[in-house]
């Protein structure tokens, strides 16, 4: 079924084949990725599209002595089946099998782990500094996507390798053609004489000839001048211009192409950038046809290209967000909608069609999004910033300094928060209670339900503040929301939602229906029943539930997020200097980093499904 891939479980036997035999190669990992994915979803469209790019990559450089650095991650399926993890490749993404992403633990071939983006410039220049600071020849190539590139510490990188001078290859796997593509026998001779072996043979004897002085200069001015003007048409004057040599653009898609260009740019020395164009969805039509919906697609028949949707139990938290921002838009017109690149993912699409004009979507930039977002509620604006809660620990500083310094009136809206699921660690929104906790004049808020997510959005825009309202990945508790009217919750107020003796709980966001649920079947069974509270906000504290819990032997607080600092330490913190308070146990995330797992199996696993909650306040209740 797969001639040449099932011979193949390392890039040295990849090696083996000739040139003409990777174009076979790449059709049957693509169809096995496809096929691997229908049942195990993932990441699929752009890992498509850079099939031929990998094949090529691992057959040209000696890897792992030689370092790919992947940004993302989403586009590393290949790499994966290429290096040793084929069959596990079958429990991609699943707790019994590997991570989803590029993790250096889980393989020598991972040369720098990767879940969000912009990353991969940075990390191959330092592997590139330390070859050279070793004497080593091991080469380091970095392979971005368009999109990464939007994020400002890509370019960050860029401008430190350019003036580098390290031995370092930028690939630039555009499959949205944000740069313009060259075409013609200009660019096709442009690209075969500058990475000609001879050509830069000479070119390199001829500076050396010259030596330092004012005709080398002027030469290489002129040089650099006219070669500019040529590549400028596709983008190359712009890398030119930060110390990168530029090659392309390139056909990503044609694997033999690939390998002749990387081949002759393999050994060149300095900072060099090779700008490949690859189709998202490459070779599987559903995918080519809509990259975005195939970008993670789920399910589907492989065959037929058919989805196969869940029905969802109740509304998505991000579905909601989306329509209430609508509503409110509807009704204020400074209301401004802001992401960084999450659109579709955060619900925004809807808002997006019915304000275009108050839409922002500003690329894969966190710091940006919120330093954007201040400008935006300084001159007049109510901007609602949507940012997944785990990217949003990249714009920390400017939360602090640009949003809650200056008292803006910026509403963040943390999606994806608590675990996620498939996805793991590095999507996982665990520290966002206890990091924004910490800074002055922020308030930190989490709903229980749709309605309750409804009403902070009003809330938030009335109040007028630096606001933060964290949500989690997926749906709700599935209680009626569309219909019932909005209302203006108190600051830092929450509600007993279980009347109990003993034991109180207190909890945060949606994990606090699950304390409900085990304080409930506690009542059932004739057991002592406990007293459940909905804090609401972690900042500020409601201070009356605290006094109230006070009177209780035991208080348990609930929440999805890291227990160090979050809602357990705001409460271990209140009672510590007071006589005689009651003994507090947390139920939350653990000092480690949760593996990919389903959500439900990652609560499970950390305490904070309604059995593991039910077990812990029954053997506290034993104990009064």
């Amino acid at each position: 079924m797969y001639e040449l891939l099932e011979k193949i479980d390392s890039p040295e036997e990849l090696k083996k084949l000739s040139v003409e035999q990777l174009r076979q190669l790449c059709d049957e990992i693509r169809r096995y990725m496809v096929e691997c994915c229908a049942v195990n979803p993932g990441h699929l469209g752009s890992s498509l599209g850079a099939v031929e790019l990998i094949v090529a990559l691992h057959y040209v450089y000696n890897t792992p002595t030689d370092k790919l650095v992947f940004d993302v991650g989403h586009q590393a399926y290949a790499h994966k089946i290429l290096t040793g993890r084929r069959e596990i490749f079958k429990a991609n993404r699943t707790r019994e099998g590997i991570s989803g992403f590029p993790k250096m633990a889980e393989s020598p071939y991972d040369a720098f782990g990767a879940g969000h983006s912009s990353t991969s410039i940075s990390a191959a220049l330092g592997y590139a500094e330390a070859a050279a600071l070793k004497g080593s020849t091991d080469k380091s190539v970095a392979i971005i996507g368009d999109g990464a590139l939007t994020g400002g510490m890509a370019w960050e990188g860029l401008n430190n390798a350019g003036a580098s001078k390290a031995d370092i290859l930028v690939l630039l796997n555009d499959n949205n053609i944000s740069i313009d593509q060259a075409k013609g026998g200009l660019h096709d001779y442009l690209l075969r004489v500058t990475t000609s072996a001879t050509y830069n043979k000479v070119k390199r004897k001829v500076w050396n000839v010259l030596g330092e002085g004012w005709l080398r200069n002027r030469i290489q001015k002129t040089v650099v001048d006219t070669k500019s003007n040529l590549v400028r048409r596709s983008g190359g004057a712009l890398f030119e211009s930060l110390g990168f040599r530029y090659f392309g653009p390139v056909d990503g898609n044609d694997v033999e192409q690939m390998v002749e260009t990387l081949r002759r740019i393999r050994d060149l020395k300095g900072p060099r950038i090779l700008h490949v164009h690859t189709r998202k969805g490459a070779g599987y039509a559903p995918a080519e046809a809509d990259p975005t919906v195939w970008h993670a697609p789920g399910k589907f028949n492989p065959e037929t290209g058919e989805r196969i949707k869940s029905p969802y139990p109740a509304a998505r938290y991000q579905d909601v967000f989306g329509e209430v921002l609508t509503e409110i838009a509807g009704a204020d017109s400074r209301v401004v909608g802001v992401t960084p690149a999450m659109a579709s993912g955060c619900g925004m699409t809807k808002f997006a069609e019915a304000f275009p004009d108050r839409f922002f979507d500003v690329g894969i930039e966190e710091e940006h999004a919120v330093t954007f977002s201040a400008g935006l509620a300084a001159g007049g604006m109510r901007p609602f910033c949507n940012i997944y809660s785990s990217f949003s620990q990249r714009a920390y500083d400017q939360i602090i300094h640009d949003v809650a310094l200056q008292g803006l009136p910026v509403v963040f809206c943390f999606d994806r928060a608590g675990l996620v699921g498939e996805d793991g660690p590095t999507h996982h929104g665990c520290f966002d209670l206890a990091a924004y906790r910490s800074i002055p004049g922020l308030t930190v808020s989490a709903p229980r339900n749709e309605l309750e997510l409804k009403n902070l959005m009003f809330t938030a825009l009335d109040a007028g503040i630096p606001f933060i309202i964290r949500y989690p990945r997926g749906c709700g508790e599935g209680v009626e929301w569309k219909d019932v009217p909005s209302g203006i919750l108190p600051l830092g107020k929450g509600s007993r939602l279980v009347e109990g003796s003993g034991v109180a709980v207190l909890g945060i966001g949606p994990v606090v229906n699950r304390a409900v649920e085990a304080a409930m079947r506690m009542k059932e069974e004739g057991l002592a029943t406990p007293a459940v509270w909905d804090m609401r906000f972690l900042k500020p504290l409601d201070e009356s539930i605290l006094e109230a819990a006070s009177a209780f032997k035991y208080i348990v607080t609930v929440e999805d997020g890291c227990l160090g600092g979050g809602l357990y330490g705001a409460v271990s913190e209140y009672f510590a200097p007071r006589a005689g308070s009651p003994v507090v146990k947390g139920v939350g995330i653990p000092d480690r980093f949760i593996a990919q797992d389903s959500q439900k199996g990652q609560r499970r696993e950390c305490g904070m499904d309604t059995d593991s909650i039910y077990g812990l306040l029954s053997g506290l209740m034993k104990n009064i």
